[in-house]
C-alpha cells in the first residue's frame, strides 16, 4: 500500500515545492526594489537646444531655449507667469520697459553684461534672456545641465519651505514605489526640499535638479526655510491732494468755450480740481487737437483748483490697438502732451480712452505706464478713466492702473445706455457694485468715484422703437414741470422714477437729484474713497454742489 502511495506523495511534494517557490519568486519580486533607471531625457522631453521650464515646482508645457550658453524663455510665457511690463513691440521690433523714472529699451541687437543678445527673435516668437527677465523680477532662480537636458527651476511665491536630510545614500523614484524607476541618487546628509508628503512616500526635489519621491523613512532633520529675496522693488511713487478730490469735467469743444469757466466755476462750491476735454486724438501717427488755454488755467489756479486736461480716443479715424501699438507713436505722443503741460502750465492729464478692442489692451496699459513715468518725471498728476468692472473689460487693467497712475477713476454711469433697454443710468447696487470690485484691484486711496449729473428720457412707442435723450438734471426738471410728470422713490434703485404717456407710446426717466446723488455720495465715505467726480459741469442746479461734499476731517462745503 505504501509504495503504492509514494508516486502520489511525492507528486503532492513536487507540486507544493513548486508553489512554494512561485509564491517565494513573487514574493521577491514585489519587495525587491527595481534597479531600472529612467533618462532625464525622458522624463522632461527636452533634448538639444531645449530647455525644460518648472514653475514653482510644476512642469510647463511651455519650452524655452539654450543658445550658446544663455538660456530664453518665452516673452509671452513671461508675461503670463512672471512679469507682464515686458512689452514687445511686434511692428518695430522694440522691447519696451516702463520704470517708475525711466523706460529701458532693447532689440534684438542688445546684448547683455554676458556678450550676448538680450532677446532672440524666432519664427517661434520672442524670447528673452533669463539674466534680463532676473533682473526686473522678483523670482528665485536653479538652472541644471544634465548634458543634452537642461532645466530651468524658477520661484516667485518666496513661501517657507521644507527641507530635509538623508538618512543614508538612497535613490529617488520617478513616482512612489519601489518599482517605479530610479531618476537619481543622492548621498547621505544630502538635502532636499520637501514638496509633499504621503504615508510612505515624500514628493521632493533633488540638489541635482530632479523633482522625484524618498521613501519616508529615509528622510529626518526636517527644517522649515523661509527663502530670501534680495530683489529690490521698483517704487512707483503718486502724487495725491492733500485731501479729497472734488472734481468735475468741462466739457470744451471750440476755444471760446473756455470762456464759460467762470460761470460754470460760479454755480460750484467745494469743487478742487476742474478736468476740461481740451486733447482729442485724431489719427493713428499720435496726432491730436490742443484746445488748453493760459488764460483758463491762471483762473483756475487763482480760484484754487487743479487743472487735469482731458484727452479722448473719440474719433473715428483713431483705432487705438494701432495707435498705441507702434513705441515711436507713443513716444511722440506722449512728448508732445508734456510740451503742451508745459506750455499751458496745468496739472495734470486725465486719460479717457473708451471703447478699445481687447486686442488693444496691452498697448493701451503700456501707454498708461509710459504717461506714468513721463509725469512722475514732470510733476504732473495722472489719473484714467474706467467703466465699472465686468468681463468684457478686464483687459483695461485696472490692478496695473492702480500701481502706476496717481487715481483710477470709476464711471460709475451708463448704466443704461442709449441704444439699449430702458432703465437708470446710475441705479444705487449697480454704483456699489462698480465701487465694491474695483476695491478688488485697486487701493482706496487711488479710486475715485464719478457721479452722473444727467438721467435719459426714454420713449418707447408701441411698434417696440425704443430711444433715449440724455438730459442733465436742471433741464431734467424743466421736462417733469411741463410734461406735469409724478415722480415715485423706488427704494430698490435709490432713485425717483416718473412716467408719462405720449402719443403713440410712452415716456420714462429715472431721475437724478439731491437725494439719489446723496446716497451715491454715502457709498464714497462708507468705503472712504479718494474722491468725487462729476460729468459734467453745466448739467446742475446750484443746490447740488450742497450734496457733492464730504464734511469731515477738516473738508466742509464751500472749502
Amino acid at each position: 500500500m505504501i509504495k503504492r502511495l509514494l508516486p502520489m506523495f511525492t507528486a503532492i511534494g513536487l507540486i507544493i515545492l513548486v508553489i512554494a517557490g512561485y509564491l517565494g519568486y513573487r514574493l521577491i519580486e514585489r519587495y525587491t526594489p527595481s534597479k531600472e533607471w529612467i533618462e532625464a531625457a525622458d522624463v522632461f522631453g527636452v533634448d538639444g537646444d531645449t530647455v525644460a521650464l518648472i514653475l514653482n515646482e510644476e512642469e510647463s508645457e511651455t519650452r524655452g531655449l539654450y543658445i550658446d550658453g544663455e538660456v530664453y524663455l518665452p516673452a509671452e510665457w513671461v508675461n503670463a507667469n512672471l512679469n507682464k511690463r515686458f512689452y514687445w513691440d511686434n511692428e518695430e521690433k522694440i522691447l519696451s520697459y516702463a520704470l517708475p523714472t525711466e523706460i529701458v529699451y532693447a532689440d534684438s541687437t542688445t546684448v547683455g553684461d554676458s556678450g550676448r543678445p538680450l532677446i532672440w527673435v524666432t519664427d517661434e516668437g520672442v524670447f528673452l534672456s533669463l539674466s534680463l527677465v532676473a533682473g526686473y523680477t522678483d523670482i528665485e532662480i536653479g538652472a541644471f545641465d544634465g548634458g543634452d537636458t537642461k532645466r530651468v527651476y524658477i520661484n516667485n511665491t518666496w513661501e517657507a519651505e521644507l527641507w530635509a536630510e538623508a538618512k543614508r545614500s538612497t535613490e529617488v523614484r520617478l513616482r512612489g514605489g519601489i518599482k517605479s524607476p530610479i531618476l537619481t541618487r543622492v548621498e547621505k546628509g544630502s538635502r532636499v526640499k520637501v514638496l509633499e508628503q504621503m504615508d510612505t512616500w515624500t514628493k521632493v526635489r533633488t540638489q541635482d535638479g530632479y523633482i522625484g519621491y524618498m521613501e519616508n523613512r529615509k528622510l529626518a532633520d526636517a527644517e522649515e526655510i523661509i527663502p530670501q529675496s534680495n530683489f529690490v522693488q521698483p517704487e512707483y511713487t503718486s502724487i495725491s491732494l492733500d485731501g479729497k478730490v472734488c472734481m468735475a469735467w468741462h466739457q470744451v469743444t471750440s476755444r471760446e468755450a473756455n470762456s464759460t469757466f467762470d460761470n460754470y466755476y460760479a454755480n460750484t462750491k467745494g469743487l478742487n480740481v476742474i478736468s476740461p476735454t481740451w486733447f482729442a486724438l485724431t489719427d493713428n501717427e499720435g496726432n491730436y487737437t490742443c484746445l488748453a488755454d493760459q488764460e483758463y488755467v491762471a483762473k483756475a489756479h487763482e480760484a484754487g483748483l487743479q487743472v487735469w486736461a482731458l484727452i479722448d480716443n473719440f474719433s473715428d479715424n483713431v483705432q487705438s490697438e494701432v495707435l498705441l501699438s507702434r513705441t515711436s507713436v507713443r513716444k511722440k505722443l506722449i512728448q508732445n502732451l508734456m510740451d503742451d503741460a508745459a506750455e499751458y502750465g496745468f496739472d495734470g492729464y486725465n486719460l479717457d480712452f473708451e471703447s478699445l478692442k481687447e486686442s488693444a489692451g496691452p498697448h493701451y496699459i503700456q501707454f498708461v505706464r509710459e504717461m506714468s513715468t513721463a509725469c512722475r518725471n514732470n510733476g504732473l498728476v495722472l489719473s484714467v478713466d474706467n467703466h465699472v468692472p465686468a468681463p468684457y473689460n478686464q483687459f483695461y487693467d485696472r490692478t496695473e492702473q492702480g500701481i502706476v497712475a496717481d487715481y483710477v477713476i470709476v464711471m460709475g454711469y451708463d448704466e443704461h445706455y442709449a441704444g439699449g433697454e430702458p432703465g437708470s443710468v446710475a441705479s444705487l447696487d449697480y454704483v456699489r457694485n462698480g465701487i465694491i470690485d474695483t476695491l478688488e484691484e485697486v487701493p482706496k486711496e487711488k479710486v475715485i468715484n464719478a457721479v452722473p449729473f444727467y438721467t435719459r428720457v426714454w420713449t418707447e412707442m408701441e411698434d417696440g422703437t425704443v430711444t433715449s435723450e440724455a438730459m442733465g438734471i436742471e433741464r431734467a426738471q424743466n421736462w417733469i414741470e411741463e410734461n406735469h410728470v409724478e415722480l415715485y422713490w423706488q427704494d430698490s434703485l435709490g432713485q425717483y422714477f416718473g412716467e408719462c404717456a405720449v402719443e403713440g407710446g410712452s415716456q420714462y426717466l429715472w431721475m437724478e437729484e439731491e437725494r439719489s446723488l446723496g446716497l451715491k455720495m454715502d457709498l464714497i465715505k462708507e468705503y472712504d474713497l479718494a474722491g468725487v467726480a462729476c460729468w459734467k459741469l453745466g448739467f446742475e442746479p446750484a443746490q447740488i454742489w450742497d450734496t457733492i461734499t464730504w464734511n469731515q476731517e477738516g473738508q466742509g462745503e464751500g472749502e
